[in-house]
């Protein structure tokens, strides 16, 4: 298709003020005139930028093409990773959890173990006391010495052990009420 002498010359106006060249399709239907050695140069420097123009956007499209897609495997693995995450943050309160629950009923088996022993001691010695005092008591009920001395002694020592005793058993239940009630 061949341009008249007034678009003609309003192209290469724009070349000359803007340095811009006709871009697009338009360009390979566009002929210069028979002789118009200087549109035709034109339509041709015209051609090869707009070809060069083309490339370059082409080149530019494949880079974001590329780019949107390492994106789209970086944001996958992304995901996937904080998933993971986050169930091995659930696994560890879980885990942390169940160590402190171990950890408590292990603290209340050793202290119940301890009391244990307290009250077995503390029954043994009250009784080993007792027995003795008993013994002895009636070895001299028994050769006939003066039981007076010890037989008031005797009531005393009794008296005195079953005190101790109750108060042993009963700090200790205090201790064990109290532990109970705190960990509710």
């Amino acid at each position: 298709m061949k341009v008249d002498n007034l678009t003609r010359n309003l192209l290469l106006k724009i070349l000359e003020e803007k340095k811009l060249y006709l871009e697009g399709n338009i360009i390979k239907v566009l002929e210069a005139n028979e002789g118009d050695t200087e549109f035709k140069n034109y339509l041709e420097v015209a051609l090869d930028k707009d070809h060069e123009n083309r490339r370059k956007r082409l080149e530019v499209t494949k880079q974001i093409q590329v780019q949107n897609s390492e994106l789209t495997k970086s944001q996958s693995e992304n995901i996937r990773i904080n998933s993971e995450l986050n169930l091995a943050l659930i696994e560890a309160k879980k885990a942390k959890e169940n160590a402190e629950n171990d950890l408590a009923i292990l603290q209340k088996k050793t202290q119940n173990e301890l009391m244990s022993i307290i009250v077995k001691v503390a029954l043994c010695v009250i009784v080993g006391v007792g027995l003795i005092s008993t013994i002895m008591y009636g070895i001299s009920i028994y050769t006939n010495k003066d039981t007076q001395l010890t037989g008031s002694t005797w009531s005393n020592m009794i008296g005195i052990l079953l005190t101790n005793c109750l108060s042993i058993i009963g700090t200790i239940m205090g201790v064990k009420y109290s532990n109970d009630k705190s960990s509710k």
